[in-house]
């Protein structure tokens, strides 16, 4: 999608990623908790990220609405600090149009520079495109965490994962 801008967050768009944050918590198929945090703790998050040398990038559509991010934050303990943990999200309806792929690829872009040499994430095995997604990037499945989540009695596993740098 063409009209789509892959662009640094800024505080000025915690508001709108927090609402897609919650959109995608509807679905209650990707993420481990089933509603975003309030406002507050998104802004906490990003100001964070910058403290400690982490990536966040935004999906800004032509109307400025957020619709996705994709975030690497640095691990805090001092001999981790070369690692970092992915999250990223994108409404529904930015799927599959390469959207979440240029997402990613500028956080690790960015991620390569400030010295990640490790980014890890952990991934629902029924999330099956982003899992595809993931390894086009060069991930590769560490481990499965099984039965991971259990939600309305049912249970799926979660995929650990990690590419590595230099």
């Amino acid at each position: 999608m063409d009209d789509i801008r892959i662009v640094p967050s800024e505080e000025r768009h915690a508001e709108g990623l927090r609402s897609a944050y919650e959109d995608i918590c509807k679905e209650r198929v990707y993420f481990s908790v089933l509603q975003a945090p309030p406002l507050e703790a998104v802004v906490r998050h990003m100001q964070t990220l910058r403290q400690t040398g982490g990536v966040q990038y935004v999906a800004v559509a032509a109307s400025d609405r957020v619709v996705g991010w994709c975030d690497v934050t640095r691990n805090a303990r001092g001999i981790e600090s070369h690692a970092g943990s992915l999250g990223m999200g994108l409404l529904r309806e930015y799927r599959g149009q390469g959207v979440g792929r240029r997402l990613a690829e500028a956080a690790l872009r960015d991620a390569v520079a400030l010295g990640f040499e490790r980014v890890e994430l952990g991934v629902y095995a029924s999330n099956e495109a982003a899992v595809a997604l993931y390894k086009r990037l060069g991930f590769v499945t560490e481990g499965v965490k099984r039965r991971a989540r259990k939600l309305d009695g049912e249970f799926t596993d979660k995929l650990m994962m990690a590419v590595l740098f230099n």
